[in-house]
């Protein structure tokens, strides 16, 4: 074989070296299995995620309610997304977990049945985060009312957006925190409705009010939903015969008068007195 031949297969031999061993054909037939799968749950909006970006291989997710076939989102077979959107496939009071599967990009790999990887167990009902609700706060004379607006969720029922009320029904209570404006000292009360009243505030002080929905029967601080930014009521600047009374603000009244009075009758005697001396001193 001369030289130039000899040159060309060893040139052609690097290509195909080069070719077959470059990332993308090494990721043939070989799948990484998901790793940090996880669920993220917000106002029942829930979301399966997990890792890393596939490299010539796809993704699918099976979830299960336990005890239950398997089934699977149309949205989520053979994706090369990292999460699914599984807020309408699952039953708010139900206890699911998902297994995410690699799979070939191509239909071919090594494995007989696809890796993959099991998520924790988890329930809408017990496990989703409950977002601060919103609050307004109404002063009338010396009552303070709050009303609260229930967090609307992700979920739907005859065309409209369900509220947690509607999840949850009498389970749902909500935690108020309130202080005196300025003050560190807080106190809580807790109420079955939306609502709340208060009647044994002090006059003329402000007080600020935070709200979070409480949910009794779950567990450790899964209890407690996001606490709302707190709102504080408008200090009220009574006028002074309001403040004091117009008993006490007559008197004091009368008593700087007869100080006036007094002050000028002395002023005046002064004046005569001194009038007479210096009439008298003339004449002498």
């Amino acid at each position: 074989m001369d030289s130039k031949a000899v040159m060309f297969s060893a040139l052609f031999l690097v290509w195909l070296t080069f070719v077959n061993g470059s990332q993308a054909s090494l990721e043939v037939g070989k799948l990484t299995k998901a790793t940090n799968v996880s669920w993220s749950s917000y106002n029942f909006k829930t979301i399966l995620s997990w890792g890393p970006k596939p490299v010539n291989y796809t993704y699918t997710v099976e979830f299960s309610r336990v005890g239950k076939d398997k089934l699977r989102n149309p949205h989520c077979i053979r994706s090369t997304e990292t999460e699914c959107d599984l807020t309408n496939e699952l039953d708010v009071k139900g206890v699911y977990s998902a297994d995410v599967l690699s799979e070939s990009l191509h239909g071919t790999s090594d494995y007989v049945e696809p890796p993959f990887t099991r998520s924790k167990k988890f329930c809408p009902y017990n496990d989703t985060l409950i977002g601060s609700p919103e609050f307004k706060l109404k002063v009338n004379e010396n009552k303070t009312v709050l009303i609260i607006h229930n967090p609307i969720t992700a979920l739907h029922k005859d065309g409209r957006s369900l509220n947690i009320r509607d999840v949850f029904k009498k389970n749902l209570k909500y935690k108020i925190a309130y202080n005196k404006a300025g003050s560190t000292g807080k106190k809580m009360l807790i109420v079955d409705e939306s609502k709340a009243e208060f009647n044994n505030l002090d006059e003329d002080q402000s007080y600020c009010f935070s709200v979070a929905a409480y949910i009794p029967s779950r567990k450790g601080d899964k209890s407690v939903g996001e606490w709302s930014l707190p709102k504080c009521s408008p200090q009220e600047h009574k006028m002074l015969f309001e403040e004091y009374g117009l008993a006490v603000i007559g008197g004091a009244a009368l008593i700087i008068l007869a100080f006036v009075i007094a002050v000028i009758v002395m002023i005046v005697v002064c004046c005569k007195r001194r009038l007479t001396l210096t009439a008298k001193e003339t004449i002498v």
